[in-house]
């Protein structure tokens, strides 16, 4: 049986011309179709607009899947990792971020695997204690590496340099080409976390935990290009059968 794998959902923040999809729920296609292709069963777990139940629906979530990933989207809320939100930050979804952090924590409880996308890398280091620079150009004099791409986002734009004897560098090897379209990325890691690869510039690429591997890049836009990005997939369908 194809185990089940969970998506987070994101929004559409603007009316659209159907009524039906005035903010509407969504998940990325391509993800969808990766997960599928690799032998899992997607499902998209949309955030509840009230705070209040967010913890409740997040413990009964964990009991329909066996695998989550938590995709790409907006910002994450800097007053949740101790910050207000400077000039340069971008959009943030707050019941989002409160939906997810309840649903990381309970997921982790329950001993299910986590893959983590660009955001989802993000979300899972400050629910897990670390911070985040809110934007690279204006807080990280350090980042020279453009980290959001001009070209489409399926085109690999930096490499990556991935640490030797890690979970990823099994998948992967020990250097990849990938896209970037980020503006946020890791400041302060999570203590529960290891830095498993970076870009030349030193910003955080990746990290893995228990139960968890996360990555800045978006394998789902590359995949049918560049198949080896399958295998990010194909590891989470596997640990969530196990």
């Amino acid at each position: 049986m194809r185990p089940i794998i969970a998506l987070t959902g994101d929004s559409l923040v603007t009316p659209s011309a159907i009524t039906n999809l005035n903010y509407a729920d969504m998940a990325p296609q391509m993800l969808k179709n990766a997960l599928i292709k690799v032998g899992g069963l997607p499902i998209i777990l949309p955030f509840p607009d009230d705070l209040k139940v967010a913890s409740e629906l997040a413990a009964a979530a964990v009991q329909t899947f066996d695998g989550l990933v938590l995709p790409g989207g907006p910002d994450v809320d800097p007053t949740l990792y101790g910050e207000e939100p400077i000039n340069a930050s971008g959009r943030v979804t707050y019941p989002k971020d409160i939906f997810e952090l309840a649903l990381i924590k309970q997921t982790l409880q329950a001993h299910k695997p986590i893959l983590g996308i660009c955001r989802g890398l993000q979300i899972l280091n400050v629910a897990l204690g670390g911070t985040l620079y809110q934007d690279l150009t204006t807080q990280n004099q350090q980042a020279t590496i453009k980290h959001t791409q001009a070209s489409p986002g399926q085109y690999p734009s930096h490499h990556v340099t991935i640490t030797p004897n890690s979970h990823l560098e099994q998948l992967l090897g020990q250097q990849v080409y990938v896209n970037s379209r980020h503006h946020q990325a890791v400041k302060q890691v999570a203590p529960s976390l290891k830095v498993v690869a970076t870009a030349l510039d030193g910003v955080v690429e990746a990290v893995e935990g228990d139960n968890i591997l996360a990555v800045q890049w978006h394998p789902e836009n590359m995949w049918p290009d560049y198949p080896e990005q399958l295998q990010l997939f194909a590891d989470l369908v596997q640990r969530a059968q196990s």
